[in-house]
């Protein structure tokens, strides 16, 4: 039987020979919990046979070694404007409402069954994997076994490595397993650990698989926003006119008003929309991801529900305004600003300051996301300077002064 699992996951006994022996012993000590999970020891000793580590992946934790950021994690190293353009918008919608129509009684069913619309999860589809074009480069076993080895995060993948073997003995090809850096999997990006939690076999030919059919992959990602508190019959997010007297300080999750109270503070919903009296008792944020600068939004609970599928406000940006215009909406009505983005280690040298001074309380991870700016912004209130919660090298000058 083992001998069959090797030729399966396509290793030969050289591959064995040239592991490295502490990292297979670390792999080694990972068998009890596999046993547990029920794998099987072929299959374990045919998933660990030959796995080298990959020390090129991002978000590792090597002594001596600098930390790199993650390659082409573009939601966390371009402005708003590089990350949501207009040209990808344009061809993501074509071609979404194209499958739109193509998978509408799937697509029917979904929202009917977990309250999710139909657009919404074609959106997430088209971000994850350009609606399964986008060849994921790594094989999910390796990743999976390096970021439980030696990743900042390496209980959390131990756990995904030993799920990885169990979907491959439940009867996933071994050429599926491939993903992300971060070991997400298929064609809406899922953890293994996810998939069995929340997988659905939405075709009904008695397995789930998020890697070959549409209806299983839109399904299981329109479960895990469900299980995540979506709220059907609601929008992700309203684009409004912020007044001048906007304070962008108090953009942050924590601070909510229904939208009729936001309404009265001075901000007008774009393009004229009308709100309906259920839509005004919604509670909700403010978003300003360039600060002051650039559009403004009122997110109520599913924007943030959408921030659970990928941890960054510009995914959900994209995700949810892809989702609009696959349902024939336009541009946002205030364009994205020609802001520069700081280097990373700069961003990181303005959240150390601002958690010195006692304003930030969040990670230096190098992201000017919503809690970053709103402290900024605190801090230029406080030192009587220009409040636009941006993050600029004349701010950073003045914290280093």
């Amino acid at each position: 039987m083992r001998y069959v699992l090797v030729i399966l996951l396509g290793l030969t006994f050289a591959d064995a020979a040239r592991a490295d022996p502490t990292f297979s012993a670390f792999l080694e000590t990972l068998w009890p919990r596999a046993q547990q999970m029920g794998v099987s020891r072929a299959m374990f000793d045919a998933g660990i046979r030959g796995l080298e580590p990959d020390l090129t992946l991002p978000d590792l934790d090597i002594p001596g070694r600098p930390a790199s950021p993650p390659p082409g994690q573009a939601e966390f190293v371009q402005t708003p404007g590089q990350y949501l353009r207009e040209s990808s918008f344009d061809r993501l919608a074509s071609r979404g409402r194209d499958l739109g129509q193509q998978h509408r009684a799937t697509l029917a069913r979904i929202e009917k069954e977990f309250g999710v619309p139909g657009n919404v999860v074609l959106a997430i589809w088209a971000r994850e994997t350009d609606y399964g074009s986008y060849k994921l480069p790594h094989d999910a076993l390796r990743v999976l076994a390096t970021q439980a080895y030696v990743g900042k995060r390496a209980a959390l993948f131990q756990t995904e490595f030993l799920y990885a073997l169990k979907m491959i003995q439940d009867g996933t090809p071994r050429a599926d397993m491939r993903s992300s850096w971060g070991g997400a999997l298929g064609m809406t990006q899922f953890l293994p650990s996810e998939f069995y939690k929340l997988g659905v076999d939405f075709d009904g030919d008695g397995r789930a698989d998020i890697f070959r059919s549409v209806p299983d992959a839109l399904a299981s990602a329109a479960k895990q926003l469900q299980s995540k508190g979506w709220q059907s019959g609601e929008r992700w997010a309203y684009e409004v006119r912020a007044p001048q007297s906007a304070d962008c300080s108090i953009g942050t999750p924590d601070v909510t008003m229904t939208i009729g109270e936001w309404l009265k503070r001075g901000f007008v919903p774009a393009k004229g929309r009308k709100l309906s009296p259920k839509e005004l008792t919604l509670r909700a944020s403010l978003l300003q991801p360039e600060g002051s600068y650039g559009p403004a939004f009122l997110t109520p609970k599913n924007y943030f529900v959408i921030k659970e599928y990928n941890f960054s406000d510009l995914y959900v940006l994209f995700v949810g305004h892809l989702a609009d215009r696959i349902a024939g909406a336009t541009t946002f009505e205030t364009p994205w600003s020609k802001s520069d983005q700081l280097k990373t280690k700069d961003v990181e040298a303005m959240q150390q300051r601002l958690i010195e001074l006692g304003i930030y309380k969040d990670k230096i991870d190098g992201k000017a996301g919503m809690l970053t700016r709103a402290a900024l912004g605190k801090y230029q209130k406080a030192n009587g300077l220009k409040v636009d919660c941006w993050p600029t090298a004349a701010v950073l000058s003045h914290m280093r002064r």
